[in-house]
């Protein structure tokens, strides 16, 4: 069993590493080429941050493990928006003012809404995926015409330009992104098999380790994103850290399983996990857009996203030993 944890520990901490380079390499390539920094913000920098999780739900589909696949992406979404907007909150209240991303959050709203209505037969076929990842690429493509419109005034413009990393050579660029790939590859396959193997030792669903497990240690990378932007003063990097990273997770991560091993899924992924995923979204939305506090996630509001984690966590232990 202690090999099965080190090896989820030490993957985690190699996808971590391999996901930050991947993302600097990728980032300057696209620079050096002269793509705009709202463009690699929106597109590369989000893709990089969802990889990890892309990877290791590809890597479970492959070795028949779907369900911690789809608990991944599902769980992700949580652990997005409860943890780690809650802990970012509460380090210091986030105040949104980008108006692309007030756009973001209706596709985000209605790209759940999709996948629930995919869902609902209790499967997810190969055409299910297929749905979900052009999805995907219609989202990039509306990404690229949103940088072609935008006048260079939006918030976030400006703080991606401030994270991008300092120029580099194309060769330092492309090695890079390729040890970062490389990288979150290994990591991925090591993360999957002690995964796997610590569900079987603790006789508990590969659902329920993707849920919580897999699905903190893929969310590192957003929460160590979101916490340094709004330490940074980058309030609309944080937010928008998380819901570019949800809408991959939920339409090219939830994609491959789809994809590369269609089938029947747990039945408690509908009844449990993804409405508290859809309700959180809603609630954050709401959130966001508030009453008084109009564009701001306050202490408080973090406090209570923080208390719905741990409940979720809780539900997920006493469904599962049945105590």
């Amino acid at each position: 069993m202690v090999e099965y944890i080190a090896a989820i520990v030490v993957g985690i901490a190699l996808l971590v590493w391999g996901a930050d380079r991947f993302v600097v390499g990728a980032s300057s390539l696209a620079k050096n080429f002269g793509v705009s920094p709202l463009l690699i913000g929106l597109t590369i920098v989000g893709f990089g941050t969802s990889l990890p999780e892309m990877l290791v739900s590809a890597t479970a589909a492959f070795q028949g493990n779907s369900n911690l696949a789809i608990g991944n992406a599902i769980g992700s979404n949580i652990t997005n928006i409860a943890l780690i907007i809650g802990l970012t909150a509460l380090i210091a209240p986030i105040s949104i003012h980008s108006k692309i991303l007030f756009r973001e959050f209706p596709i985000l709203v209605a790209a759940c809404l999709l996948t629930l209505l995919l869902l609902l037969d209790g499967s997810l076929s190969r055409f299910d995926g297929i749905i979900l990842f052009s999805c995907i690429i219609l989202l990039m493509l509306w990404m690229v015409r949103v940088d072609r419109q935008s006048e260079g005034d939006d918030t976030i413009q400006s703080e991606f330009e401030t994270e991008l990393p300092e120029s580099m050579s194309m060769l330092a660029a492309f090695i890079w992104f390729l040890l970062g790939l490389c990288i979150l590859i290994i990591s991925s396959k090591l993360i999957v098999w002690g995964a796997v193997a610590l569900a079987k030792d603790f006789g508990v669903s590969d659902l329920v380790i993707g849920l919580t497990i897999i699905a903190l240690g893929t969310s590192l990378p957003e929460l160590a994103a979101s916490v340094m932007s709004v330490m940074k003063n980058e309030h609309d990097l944080a937010i928008g850290n998380i819901i570019g990273s949800n809408l991959y997770n939920m339409l090219a991560v939830l994609s491959m399983p789809g994809i590369i091993d269609p089938g029947v899924f747990s039945e408690l992924v509908l009844q449990r996990d993804f409405p508290i995923m859809l309700i959180l979204t809603f609630v954050l939305w709401a959130m966001c857009y508030g009453t008084k506090n109009n564009g701001i996630v306050n202490r408080f509001e973090g406090a209570l996203l923080l208390l719905a984690y741990g409940t979720y966590q809780a539900l997920i232990y006493f469904q599962t030993t049945g105590v």
